[in-house]
């Protein structure tokens, strides 16, 4: 009877995975499609780019390096699963799935903390903030990045199951008891840390401007939709892939059989963690939206007038605001004089444009 459970078990499992290339499919054409117009976006239509472009262009790249990566995936799975490219392809694979997964936390927390200075302090980055900063700290980033993936490098490896291959994404039961600390200091480094920080900047964000009387309640709106977005895309995937993934590894390393799942305990944990993996896929088809609210947050907040046109955007990434005729000089045309004055509150409106 026991034999027939597992048996069964297995079954459901192995059902369970062969529906999931179809869904790796349909990600890749999503991921690929929305990352490479936004980076054409980028490229061929913002003359000038902020500290906020220069982040999501990073984050775009990433997604849509991993993007290329998915076919691979997806023919892995299709049943029966076995991977068919060889162990170098391999190790790339699961080191650009990693590459993506913190790629796309550090890139986030830096879009967050750059709206965080932008809308909190503004006086104190007026000017200061540069793209060749943001520049800088994106290479410092992809090292950081490159470096905490290497690793997966070492510990991705073929393992052959009866007629089929598997590429493992964590590591061999034996390598487990060193795996298992470095999967929990990239749970804490590379996703736990960035959420607070990210956590922190959007909720000083929503603090600064519900606090402030002049900012109409659609302004409101647009913002937490804003912030809604950025927090989404950390509780959607990075988060339930993370703690997953360290309680399957759990798991296998208490009882080294639960690689082949059992109706009891392996199979509910170590499905959840199979879908889990493609939620993380899911957010590279999610930063599609993130950038269509930033394009929002830079177009919309700060406009010139009708009939006058807008100057380039300095390279601190603040547009430029509604500029005000000055009338001339009463006693001498060439001297201008004070600037019409703002209607009540314009003044005190933060600068919105630097939400990007």
């Amino acid at each position: 009877m026991a034999a027939m459970g597992q048996g069964a078990c297995n079954a459901s499992f192995n059902e369970f995975q062969q529906q999931m290339w179809p869904v790796l499919m349909v990600e890749f054409f999503l991921a690929f499609a929305g990352n490479a117009f936004a980076i054409y976006h980028f490229v061929a239509h913002e003359r000038t780019w902020h500290t906020g472009i220069v982040y999501s262009f990073n984050l775009a790249v990433s997604g849509l390096l991993y993007a290329l990566s998915l076919p691979f995936l997806a023919a892995y799975y299709y049943p029966p699963k076995h991977w068919r490219y060889g162990p170098d392809l391999c190790k790339l694979e699961r080191f650009l799935f990693s590459c993506n997964l913190y790629g796309g936390t550090f890139f986030l927390t830096c879009i967050s903390l750059n709206r965080y200075l932008g809308i909190v302090h503004p006086l104190l980055v007026h000017g200061r903030q540069e793209p060749r900063h943001a520049a800088m700290v994106s290479g410092a980033g992809w090292l950081l990045v490159a470096g905490l993936s290497a690793p997966t490098l070492h510990f991705s490896v073929l393992q052959h199951k009866g007629n089929c291959t598997e590429c493992l994404g964590s590591a061999t039961d034996e390598q487990l008891p060193r795996y298992l600390p470095y999967s929990l200091f990239l749970a804490a480094f590379g996703c736990g840390l960035p959420f607070l920080l990210a956590l922190f900047s959007y909720a000083a964000i929503l603090r600064t401007v519900c606090r402030n009387p002049h900012i109409t309640r659609l302004e409101k709106r647009k913002v937490g939709r804003l912030v809604s977005v950025g927090v989404a895309l950390y509780v959607v995937s990075y988060l339930p892939y993370h703690a997953l993934r360290n309680l399957n590894l759990g798991q296998r390393q208490r009882c080294p059989q639960a690689r082949e799942p059992d109706c009891q305990g392996g199979l509910p944990l170590h499905s959840a963690y199979q879908l889990s993996k493609l939620l993380v896929s899911l957010n590279i088809c999610l930063h599609p939206l993130l950038y269509a609210t930033l394009a929002d947050s830079m177009r919309g907040w700060c406009r010139a007038p009708r009939g006058q046109d807008r100057a380039p955007t300095p390279a601190s990434g603040q547009p430029p605001c509604v500029t005000r005729s000055r009338a001339p000089h009463p006693r001498n045309p060439q001297i201008p004089a004070s600037p019409a004055p703002s209607p009540p509150g314009e003044e005190a409106r933060p600068p919105y444009a630097r939400l990007g």
